[in-house]
């Protein structure tokens, strides 16, 4: 995270690490003023807390002052809070697939877990929130947290990642552009605006630079392709289909993911499809840290060099590969990151004039 493409991204964490300290509750500044905690939203020479209200997948959230007792549903939702320096803020976290990163350790320590995996209603209540945040709608069922309906019949709203709302957005709208949205959206409930366009400015200008591969590359059918694999299990490859983030990624430095004609974000498909479409460049994301069968970075290649097709593959025999962490090839605030990965990797690989 310290290379030069990804400087946007290392100083995105660098802010947050040191707001951690300064959200974590109110105190004085130089001149001996008080000061606020991080995401109090207050209107000016009233001390009165100011009513905001944002739209999330369909619904309209409203509220008198900043929520004080959030749950987070998911890890991506958990890191996007603790991006922003809400630790304060949060009343439980839930369903962890990896490691936290080292920047939001000490944040995230403060935070209780309600659940290590997907939380259930019982889990949910018991912690009491006023406001629940998830990056997927498929958490909020009735045998999980529970419907949002019946979340909002109980008068706690609920927020919903606008990537994972396609029927709700503008046509055209990049997946980036809707985490940028999140961040706006979140920054404002929480009176937390600052740091919200400081993260969204930071991540704007990652994409750009890793934008700036696509001009080098050649055009048209000349593009190199690439396939995303991102989990083997029973032996079968999962790929990023023409729905997922990757294949953004891909547009924006200058590649084709193969398997762009696939309206899914990760289907299963064959070792032979994958083959027959040969690919120029092969994307892995290392889920180690999850446990799986097949879902390290090392059981993948392994996989890959010991199939009689895919072996023979230019791509798999010339070690055309490159390794990004799993996590962020779903939409997150650690998905420029990968992103950035994916343009150097890129340029060593040759693919960028």
């Amino acid at each position: 995270m310290r290379h030069p493409v990804r400087l946007g991204i290392a100083l995105t964490l660098a802010l947050a690490t040191a707001g951690c300290s300064a959200a974590a509750g109110g105190g004085s500044d130089d001149a001996g003023r008080s000061t606020a905690p991080s995401g109090t939203n207050t209107t000016a020479g009233s001390g009165a807390a100011k009513a905001v209200s944002v739209t999330s997948c369909g619904r309209e959230l409203s509220f008198s002052g900043p929520p004080k007792r959030t749950v987070a549903l998911d890890q991506t939702s958990t890191e996007t809070l603790l991006e922003l320096g809400l630790q304060d803020r949060m009343a439980g976290t839930a369903n962890l697939k990896t490691k936290i990163p080292a920047v939001y350790e000490a944040a995230y320590a403060t935070v209780p877990v309600i659940a290590p995996k997907i939380a259930t209603g019982e889990q949910l209540r018991a912690a009491t929130p006023d406001f629940v945040v998830a990056g997927s709608t498929d958490l909020y069922t009735e045998d999980r947290a529970g419907s949002r309906e019946e979340l909002e019949a109980l008068k706690v709203p609920t927020f919903v990642s606008a990537v994972d709302c396609p029927e709700h957005n503008p046509p055209g709208t990049t997946p980036f552009e809707l985490l940028f949205s999140d961040y706006e959206n979140l920054g404002k409930l929480f009176g937390a605006e600052k740091r919200a366009a400081e993260l969204t400015a930071d991540q704007r200008a990652a994409v750009a630079g890793a934008g700036r591969n696509a001009a080098k590359v050649p055009g048209g059918a000349d593009r190199p392709t690439v396939v995303y694999l991102y989990s083997v299990f029973n032996g079968m490859p999962y790929v990023a289909g023409g729905t997922s983030l990757p294949s953004e990624m891909s547009r924006i430095v200058g590649a084709k993911n193969v398997f762009d004609d696939v309206a899914e974000d990760w289907p299963e498909v064959s070792w032979e499809e994958v083959a027959r479409r040969n690919p120029d460049f092969i994307v892995i994301g290392d889920l180690s840290e999850r446990g799986r069968p097949g879902d390290s970075a090392a059981e993948k290649r392994a996989t890959m060099t010991g199939h009689p097709v895919i072996s023979r593959l230019p791509a798999v025999r010339d070690d055309k590969i490159l390794e990004v962490p799993g996590i962020e090839l779903d939409p997150s605030v650690r998905s420029v990151h990968a992103l950035g990965l994916i343009a150097q990797g890129m340029k060593d690989l040759g693919h960028v004039r």
